[in-house]
């Protein structure tokens, strides 16, 4: 079996709290403008955290050609995929059966459809079982996800879904790209979607007190990575889907290509359900391990798309472990989190990530860190704070850190360097 192709990314597509596409969710963030507002798929009256980056005008029937009972993440992921295809330049009704037979579909989320779970179980309790839909149980676990994908599109490859918190989308791009650098298929459909926006996932991150109740009044102001202000994340949804195929076929095809997936590296703190480590060596050592896995060495990243949750431990931890991770040279290294726009999207993180970084590659511009506003002694590399910044870059890094101290990083190269 051929062994270390290239794996190019050839389509982006995006369903953010900005709205519906990859030019509005860029536009965004460009401008370093937080997309996030009140919550308002429900009254968020009386909770510790009334904050959220929810997706506007999102019309799931409209989406579903009028199926209704599908949780939300179902249309999410399908318009993000389906724009992601559309960008690659694939019709999938002019494809071949035998060519959807080559089609893998590998996506990540954390909840799946727990917000349909949660609309069934509160229907049991008021009105007993008759109450719940046949599909209850098969709407609202993750795996739903990619098979709904699956035969939205026809494609009859594998269709997995990873799930592994925070850190599922990174895992699923990174084993996407493992399929193809080693041969086994030449395209797969991958990416990750969260919609978690719900009064019992809510409910239980208020209770763990590690989401923002500062500033329910002023929600732009709420996610603050890094600021020694920060008081907890702001809970966030959207899907975040790419075309990956062999650097081989998207030349034969003439695909545009927005740059290579070319790292990949994973690790585990072995340590707590929710907790990491304070030392970050865990997470420091996915970083190197990416870097190492696409044949670089680590004074050739030029920025890093930090994980950036605005909690005080993830984000003191994520720091320690660049400074493990790449030593004097982490002063040197601009990054920033994405999170302080639209918020936390939990197992769609990963994919935010790299569609973040896949953007600044092609547009040569680094995205701000936003409401960056009194330095933390203890969080003091260049987050670019407040305002992005042109610059050149070759080689990205895109950093997840996850429940289950899990840790996850991916690179990604320009197409020149």
């Amino acid at each position: 079996m051929e062994q270390n192709r290239k794996v190019a990314l050839t389509g982006i597509g995006v369903v953010s709290p900005y709205g519906i596409g990859k030019e509005c969710f860029w536009r965004g963030l460009q401008k370093g403008s937080p997309a996030i507002r009140r919550i308002s798929l429900f009254n968020p009256e009386g909770f510790l955290s009334q904050v959220g980056g929810e997706v506007p005008d999102l019309n799931g029937a409209v989406v579903l050609e009028g199926r209704k009972e599908l949780p939300r993440v179902v249309p999410m992921a399908i318009l993000a995929a389906r724009e992601a295809l559309q960008d690659a330049e694939i019709d999938t009704t002019q494809l071949e059966e035998s060519e959807k037979e080559k089609w893998a579909v590998i996506v990540g989320t954390g909840a799946g459809g727990i917000d349909y779970a949660e609309q069934q179980y509160e229907g049991f309790h008021k009105e007993g079982s008759h109450r719940i839909h046949p599909y209850a149980i098969s709407n609202s676990f993750p795996g739903m996800l990619s098979s709904e994908l699956s035969i939205y599109f026809g494609f009859r490859g594998p269709s997995h879904v990873m799930s592994n918190g925070c850190t599922s989308s990174t895992d699923a791009i990174g084993y996407a790209f493992q399929s193809i650098r080693r041969g086994e298929r030449d395209c797969v459909l991958t990416g990750g979607a969260e919609a978690c926006m719900t009064r019992g996932i809510l409910s239980g991150f208020c209770r763990m007190k590690v989401v923002s109740s500062r500033f329910n009044n002023t929600p732009e102001r709420a996610s603050r990575p890094f600021d020694k202000e920060r008081d907890g994340f702001v809970l966030g949804e959207g899907a975040w889907f790419f075309v990956l195929e062999s650097f081989e076929q998207a030349r034969r095809r003439g695909a545009r290509i927005y740059c290579f997936v070319s790292g990949y590296g994973a690790t585990c703190d072995a340590f707590h359900p929710v907790r990491t480590t304070k030392d970050g060596k865990e997470s420091a050592r996915a970083m190197v391990e990416a870097v190492k896995d696409a044949g670089l060495a680590l004074d050739e990243i030029d920025y890093i798309n930090l994980h950036g949750t605005s909690t005080v431990m993830n984000d003191r931890t994520e720091t320690a472990a660049v400074k493990l991770a790449f030593e004097k040279k982490s002063y040197a290294i601009p990054m920033s989190a994405t999170k302080s726009l639209v918020g936390h999207p939990q197992g769609a993180s990963g994919a935010m990530g790299v569609a973040t970084c896949a953007l600044s590659l092609a547009n040569q511009f680094i995205t701000p860190t936003a409401n960056y506003e009194t330095p933390d002694e203890a969080c003091d590399l260049d987050y670019t704070p407040n305002r992005g910044r042109e610059t050149v870059l070759r080689h990205v890094l895109s950093n997840c850190i996850g429940f289950g101290s899990k840790n996850a990083s991916l690179v990604l190269s320009g197409v020149g360097a």
